[in-house]
């Protein structure tokens, strides 16, 4: 979920990012909120932006006016909104009961329905955290054709959250949201110690320095968002001639993966593109 404050130059921008149309453009009445979605082989993104006096439109100008537009929050999806709910209060969350969401098309009469499990702020160390169970059939957020396969975003790679109290942010995402730890290592050469937590085809990849005295009070905070590509030289030029400023392909810290930057943070989000190769 990013955050931002004009929501048709953000659709704009993306759509030419990611080289291919949003899934769905629709405002929730009640809420206060409007949102582009963008669906990917493994997630989907979504813009969001406030536009009325609902509680999530409050929420997003609090959040536009503490930390400017970006990464706002993950959303985890759940066949079960009172299974999921059940699960995360086991395991020592702060969660509401679950409620329904309704958001109407911008294009057409469609309207999608889903249950979130919104877990207190208190607890999600910064960003905003939830379930969401959809209730419609697939095709209400479709997969929608790149302009060009190869040198279109496909899927998200990893998302980034620095983190000044590792262990606490080991124990919400792991223990407590029950994610796979695929990794806990430390980096020497860059100072860092990297958690990698595996779901839904994607990683949440953790960092933080190592040996540094936990601040317990201190927010995590998104770091960026890495989007895999089938050829990240295809992908480069493709967005270079949309405009974007972006950075020579290079090796990646993977060995076998080629990577490059999109300069400027666009929609305030620092963004990587990956060839994830063999």
């Amino acid at each position: 979920m990013v955050v931002v404050r004009d929501l048709e130059e953000a659709t704009r921008q993306t759509e030419a990012l990611f080289g291919r149309k949003a899934s769905w453009r629709g405002i929730h009445t009640d809420a206060g909120s409007a949102n582009a979605l963008f669906r990917l082989s493994n997630t989907y993104l979504e813009l969001i932006s406030p536009v009325g006096a609902g509680f999530a439109g409050r929420a997003l100008e609090a959040a536009l006016e503490q930390q400017g537009e970006g990464e706002l929050g993950l959303a985890f999806g759940t066949d079960d909104a009172e299974a999921c709910a059940a699960r995360l209060r086991a395991a020592g969350l702060p969660v509401r009961d679950p409620w329904e969401g309704e958001g109407h098309s911008s294009d057409s009469d469609d309207v999608r329905h889903w249950r979130n499990v919104m877990i207190g702020a208190e607890a999600t160390r910064g960003p905003w955290l939830f379930g969401i169970e959809h209730l419609d059939a697939e095709d209400l957020l479709p997969v929608v054709e790149p302009d060009d396969p190869t040198a279109s975003i496909q899927a998200l790679d990893h998302v980034v959250l620095v983190s000044r109290d590792l262990e606490a942010t080991k124990k919400l995402y792991g223990e407590q949201l029950g994610l796979r730890l695929a990794l806990d290592h430390n980096f020497e050469a860059r100072d860092l110690r990297m958690l990698f937590f595996r779901v839904g085809g994607a990683t949440i990849e953790v960092i933080g320095r190592i040996g540094a005295e936990p601040d317990r009070d201190a927010r995590d905070r998104f770091g960026g968002l890495a989007w895999q590509v089938a050829d990240a030289d295809a992908a480069r030029q493709r967005i270079a001639e949309a405009g974007f400023d972006v950075s020579e392909v290079r090796g990646g810290n993977k060995p076998g993966t080629r990577v490059c930057t999109v300069r400027g943070e666009p929609c305030g989000v620092k963004t990587l593109l990956i060839e994830p190769g063999a």
